[in-house]
């Protein structure tokens, strides 16, 4: 007889945006003539930078030749730009990262979710919550939590993210083995000082645990002050495992490029207490899962290093960030506490109600879509997020609708 994976059964009945999407979906048949303004997910609505679209299209016209075609690439990515992210993104910021130490992927989501397979199933995870929920569902399909219980899994520890610690979260009192961290965060927008990633660090190599680092909005941070990677704090190379994105940065959020940042010296231990290399493991596992991305697409990502990409690529954050203090302003205008929106393209809004709720309100009184804050954890519940990727005009639309729906 065959069996299913039954941790599948624990799973809340379908993931958040899914949600959303079927309730958004009821509404527009039953209000045809409603022009619904969508600013829950956090999908890019702007087009690709100018020099990814004309990078792609010379890698396109170099695979119609005979002696520019390509067939399987490299699986950790082409050299190419592998190089330019080392250079780029980290060597620049004086972080000590090479080449060899970066995975090319189709996307953050992807690596945030796979990386768990190389640890043992019985190892203690440490999330924040609210928490981006893939982040919790695919060690709940692993088999690394008991029932769902109370708003929460058993057996998972939750690193709670409130007003109280301005929505970052405090060390954990228990022994955990594997901690996942964003920042600027999602879905909050909080960010994080080098002092507290710091301890973060420490925490991580006091206690022989292992951070996951997304910094898939990292590109958004203004604040000179704040690190743009954990590899900027001392001994991170040992403890850290970051992950970066360009579907934020460059619009690519359907044309699927990221990568995952892992140090040679990166570690973890077997069952004896030996330790044991994170790199040549993910490594295997990436060359065995995965073909790698198109060549086309890596050359339009190589494009955003390029002076021209780089002007473009800060005008689209630019665009987006200041969607998010329009937002921000309009909402705190209303009288509602809010965060993010400075350094992030989200911002978390206290509601005071239910999030559903204030979700349907939004919908039906002001064809607004938004973000439950339920949706990413107990925590969250009370919440909304709103997020800037749209254009100018919607956002200020949206922020005329909320603010007469709410009078």
């Amino acid at each position: 007889m065959l069996t299913i994976n039954e941790h599948y059964l624990k799973l809340q009945a379908s993931y958040l945006f899914s949600d959303i999407a079927k309730r958004v979906a009821a509404f527009q048949a039953a209000h045809p003539d409603v022009e619904v303004i969508k600013m829950g997910i956090g999908d890019v609505t702007n087009p690709l930078p100018q020099a990814c679209v004309e990078a792609m299209h010379r890698a396109v016209d170099e695979m119609g030749t005979v002696s520019g075609f390509r067939g399987y690439g490299p699986e950790q990515g082409y050299e190419f730009l592998r190089k330019a992210i080392a250079r780029n993104d980290f060597q620049a910021r004086g972080a000590d990262i090479r080449a060899d130490e970066i995975f090319v992927s189709d996307g953050s989501k992807c690596d945030t979710g796979n990386i768990q397979e190389l640890f043992a199933t019985d190892v203690k995870i440490a999330i924040p919550d609210p928490v981006y929920p893939v982040y919790l569902d695919t060690n709940v399909m692993a088999g690394r939590t008991g029932g769902f219980k109370d708003g929460r899994y058993e057996g998972m520890v939750y690193l709670d993210s409130t007003r109280a610690n301005s929505y970052v979260p405090e060390l954990p009192r228990e022994q955990v083995d594997l901690i996942y961290l964003c920042f600027p965060n999602n879905p909050t927008g909080s960010t994080i000082t080098r002092e507290q990633l710091r301890v973060w660090v420490d925490f991580a190599r006091e206690n022989r645990a292992l951070i996951l680092f997304d910094a898939a909005y990292e590109a958004f941070i203004r604040d000179p002050g704040l690190p743009h990677s954990i590899y900027e704090i001392e001994g991170a190379q040992e403890v850290a495992v970051e992950f970066r994105s360009y579907s934020k940065s460059a619009g690519f959020t359907g044309t699927r490029c990221a990568f995952t940042v892992v140090p040679r010296a990166c570690r973890a231990f077997d069952s004896r207490g030996n330790k044991q290399l994170i790199h040549p493991l993910w490594n295997r596992r990436h060359s065995t899962k995965f073909n790698g991305v198109s060549y086309p697409v890596q050359r339009a990502a190589e494009a955003t290093y390029s002076s021209e990409g780089k002007a473009q690529c800060e005008a689209l954050i630019n665009g987006y960030l200041a969607n998010a203090r329009i937002i921000r302003q309009g909402i705190t205008e209303i009288g509602f506490h809010a965060v993010g929106g400075e350094n992030a393209p989200y911002v978390w809004i206290e509601t005071q109600k239910d999030s559903w709720e204030f979700f349907d309100l939004l919908l039906n009184k002001a064809g607004v879509v938004c973000t439950p804050g339920a949706g990413f954890g107990k925590c969250g519940q009370g919440y909304i997020r709103l997020s800037a990727f749209n254009s100018e005009a919607n956002v200020i639309e949206a922020m005329a609708r909320i603010k007469k729906a709410l009078a």
